[in-house]
């Protein structure tokens, strides 16, 4: 039986409405609604048992729907959602252009600084003012119309969270001081690794280096100091440039995140791989080449990179 007709059927059984009133709810039921009903409205969502199953949510109707489509939409939870998806490896300047570029947001995030955007969801400042890293790689939906602060608010929070349960589950004896420095250490995982499977390895490099005091040199890191200069490809006198996110010229991470990192990346920093190695070297089809010492890794750049 058809809820329309479980309605009739309902609505004849009630002494209160009785068989004329039944009528009179399925002649309103069927024709355009006018929005000066709420009796009658809040009626028949009972009468079709539907009062615990609505959603909340940004609705949008068409002239010319009636009161049961109504009810069938809110049910259904079938809101004027749209979607804002944010990728693991993007910088924070990324993130914020690609929601500066989403039609269905309202923008009240333009024109302000990072430290600026970080005040405003109640964020606590961060080292040099950057957002880099704060916020989680995620699909994100929302009523269209809402800030973008919002979707702002809750990238950041998801981040915390994450974070703080990679930091509580954590492997011991890390060279890690802070939450922060996992993060920073997971951005680089996320920007070097070319393969999952090789991410705890990567990590498990990075985080050998720190501990005996070898500068981390990696690529990534140097880019993002570079900024705009970039050209697309690293040349010597860039690694010989002094820049906060020199890692060739600085010992230890770098002062921020240099990416927004996503879960398994923060897994394999705090969690890296049991292994000695120290070195490694891409082959150039995703997958690295680890090594334990120097000799070894020659070989491996020779191999791979030089094609000896």
């Amino acid at each position: 039986m058809s809820l329309l007709k479980k309605c009739l059927v309902a609505g004849a059984a009630l002494v209160v409405i009785g068989a004329a009133a039944a009528g009179g709810v399925w002649r309103w039921a069927t024709t355009p609604l006018e929005l000066a009903a709420p009796q009658l409205f809040v009626l028949m969502t009972r009468v079709l048992g539907l009062q615990s199953q609505l959603k909340s949510g940004n609705y949008e109707f068409k002239a010319g729907i009636t009161p049961y489509e109504v009810l069938q939409k809110m049910a259904l939870g079938d809101v004027n959602e749209s979607v804002a998806t944010i990728i693991e490896g993007w910088t924070f300047k990324h993130m914020r252009a690609e929601l500066d570029a989403n039609p269905a947001l309202h923008h009240e995030t333009a024109g302000m600084s990072d430290a600026g955007l970080l005040a405003a969801i109640g964020a606590p400042p961060a080292p040099n003012g950057s957002g880099e890293g704060l916020f989680f790689p995620d699909t994100y939906l929302f009523d269209k119309g809402s800030s973008d602060l919002e979707v702002y608010r809750r990238a950041y929070h998801l981040m915390q969270t994450r974070l703080d349960e990679a930091w509580a589950a954590r492997a011991p004896g890390l060279p890690l001081k802070s939450p922060y420095e996992a993060l920073t250490l997971a951005s680089l995982v996320e920007k070097e690794t070319g393969r999952a499977a090789d991410r705890a390895l990567v990590a498990a490099v990075f985080s050998n280096r720190l501990k005996v005091g070898m500068p981390l040199q990696t690529d990534p890191a140097v880019i993002y100091g570079l900024g705009d200069s970039y050209a697309g490809h690293l040349r010597k006198r860039d690694l010989q440039s002094d820049t906060l996110y020199n890692t060739y010229l600085r010992l230890g991470l770098p002062p921020t995140p240099i990416a927004l990192p996503g879960a398994a990346a923060l897994q394999a920093a705090l969690n890296p791989a049991s292994t000695a190695a120290l070195y490694f070297v891409a082959r150039g089809d995703g997958s690295s080449v680890f090594s334990d010492t120097l000799v070894d890794h020659n070989k491996a750049v020779d191999k791979y990179i030089r094609g000896n």
